[in-house]
């Protein structure tokens, strides 16, 4: 363990008071399920749900025209299309995760350490499935 990641767990320890209660991890789902909510709007906006995909989705391809311009036009935005739906789909994904660890009572646990993360670092991010040492250490360690 790097020094770096020993002090962030010895914060974290002596901030174990900082366990997020029942009443901010009911806040926190209400929150996580309006995102998964706008989420699906966003996608529904340039994909549609094709179950021969892997991830189940698959974006439109806009058609503007014939001219080379267009064409050109329609790549680009397609491009940009297929990033976003996989940025929009990570976040759908940690969203789904982070509410099926709310369902389980395991939410707010660090899945590495099994010590229960800062309240704080819910509420900033509150699909963290790690502690703030752990996921520092894991950073240092790629």
């Amino acid at each position: 363990m790097s020094l770096t990641a020993f002090l962030f767990r010895l914060i974290e320890t002596a901030r174990m008071d900082k366990k997020i209660d029942q009443k901010a991890i009911d806040e926190i789902k209400e929150q996580l399920l309006k995102q998964k909510k706008q989420i699906l709007k966003d996608l529904s906006v340039f994909s549609r749900e094709d179950e021969h995909e892997a991830d189940d989705r698959s974006t439109s391809f806009p058609h503007y025209g014939d001219k080379p311009d267009e064409n050109a036009q329609e790549i680009t935005d397609y491009s940009t299309n297929v990033v976003t739906q996989r940025v929009l789909e990570k976040g759908l994904l940690d969203i789904e995760k982070a509410l099926a660890r709310i369902d389980k009572g395991t939410y707010g646990i660090c899945k590495y350490c099994q010590n229960p993360i800062n309240e704080k670092r819910l509420l900033a991010r509150p699909t963290a499935s790690s502690c703030i040492s752990c996921k520092t250490e894991l950073q240092e360690n790629e």
